[in-house]
């Protein structure tokens, strides 16, 4: 029998079939528009899982909530924000949006995320340099690792610069037994296909009040003003989720506590079967305060491990996009830049696609991308030492301790003797 793929993450639908019922819901009551009552349920239903008194908007995209959080900090031309830069693109991305300049900020090693004293390091720098703060602080929560959300926010608060949280990739982890996402001014959350629960493409800003929540309605809903024909004010944005997208989350909310838990569960496997392979180093929470929900699982390997086949890496250039749903891609002339992952991990990448499975080099660091050349950055080392020997492995609900034992046979398998 043809051995299936295994993919990084997934969607898995309900096996109750909500999904499917909403839907049809939706289009049984002719509620096919962005907005309707699943759209409102589901926010009731988001609302209820991070607790702390939040209001949830459903928006199209988790970066469409980067970027709407963004416009609610007052962020424009000629200001700069604080975002970490060992992140996905959509991270930083909507600064630019906006006119304004990112400023990257490097990780620390054990969570992988913002190093809050680099972060402080930061703020005073660029008061000094430009004469004023940054509008904005933008921690990530990597892989679903939580940031130190003590520190971080102890920081904006002693400056008085509010903290967007991108909690896309870690939508249910915890620090500290809170729900990220709650703990600075707004909460940025992602329902795309491949997160621990999906709208097929969506997202979500958590924010503070109603009051709050309302002004973010209004900037996704075109920023139409209080008359009987379309008058603009301000410039507005279509970004509001439909009824027929939220009508899936609210079917793939009835099973997010089972996928978190599975999540762990690959997380706790991977440990067991990993260990004792030499050079080959499990990612996990640094103490207990870090409540991960492992969206990804992610390894290290030793630059000195030998795979097989590592002489041929980066030898051709890609053709197609690698992993995710991202299918468009510029062909490139050379097959290397000057900052990659080593040999050794392009070589198991490689080897794993041959025996269908998705593997993926980590995020590159926004500050090592050619198009934040001219921003600035404080960096410390760590995310460029990780993104050279880093690699995610599946973790998704699609993934079962059979694919599991596979997927450690063949890392040991692609180890040269």
């Amino acid at each position: 029998m043809e051995r299936k793929t295994i993919y990084l993450c997934l969607a898995h639908m309900s096996e109750e079939g909500l999904e499917q019922k909403y839907i049809k819901e939706a289009f049984d009551t002719n509620w096919v528009v962005p907005l309707g009552p699943n759209v409102n349920a589901f926010e009731k239903d988001l609302e209820a899982f991070v607790g702390q008194d939040k209001k949830v908007v459903a928006l199209s995209a988790g970066t469409a909530a980067v970027h709407l959080a963004l416009i609610g900090c007052g962020v424009g031309p000629g200001d700069e924000v604080c975002v970490q830069s060992f992140t996905f693109c959509a991270s930083s991305h909507p600064i630019k949006y906006l006119g304004a300049t990112p400023v990257f900020i490097d990780s620390e090693k054990d969570s992988w995320n913002m190093d809050p004293e680099l972060l402080e390091q930061a703020i005073l720098d660029r008061k000094a340099k430009t004469g004023k703060y940054p509008k904005a602080i933008v921690p990530v929560a990597l892989y679903g690792m939580p940031y130190d959300s003590t520190r971080i926010m102890e920081i904006g608060n002693k400056y008085g610069i509010p903290v967007i949280e991108d909690a896309a990739e870690g939508f249910g982890s915890r620090f500290k037994g809170q729900v990220l996402g709650t703990f600075g001014k707004y909460g940025v959350l992602s329902f795309n296909g491949n997160k621990m629960i999906t709208t097929s493409g969506g997202g979500a800003l958590i924010c503070q009040d109603e009051e709050q929540k309302n002004k973010i309605m209004w900037y996704a809903t075109q920023a139409r003003e209080a008359y009987p024909y379309y008058q603009h004010e301000e410039i507005g944005y279509n970004y509001r989720m439909s009824n027929i997208c939220a009508g899936i989350g609210r079917g793939q909310m009835s099973i997010v506590n089972d996928h978190i838990a599975h999540h762990k569960h690959v997380q706790a496997r991977y440990a067991e079967l990993l260990k004792g392979i030499p050079g080959i180093h499990l990612h996990e929470a640094p103490n207990a305060d870090y409540d991960a929900n492992y969206w990804l699982c992610t390894i290290t390997i030793d630059p000195e491990v030998r795979i097989k086949g590592q002489e041929n890496a980066y030898k051709e250039t890609v053709k197609s996009a690698v992993g995710g749903a991202a299918g468009v891609i510029h062909q490139v002339d050379s097959p290397t830049t000057d900052c990659q992952p080593n040999d050794n991990v392009e070589a198991l990448r490689v080897f794993m696609l041959e025996r269908k499975i998705e593997a993926r080099p980590v995020w590159k660091p926004m500050h090592k991308q050619p198009v934040y050349a001219d921003c600035p950055a404080y960096v410390n080392g760590v995310s460029e030492a990780i993104f050279k020997i880093g690699m995610c492995l599946p973790a998704g609900p699609m993934v079962t301790d059979e694919d599991i034992d596979y997927i450690v046979e063949s890392i040991k398998s692609a180890i040269e003797k």
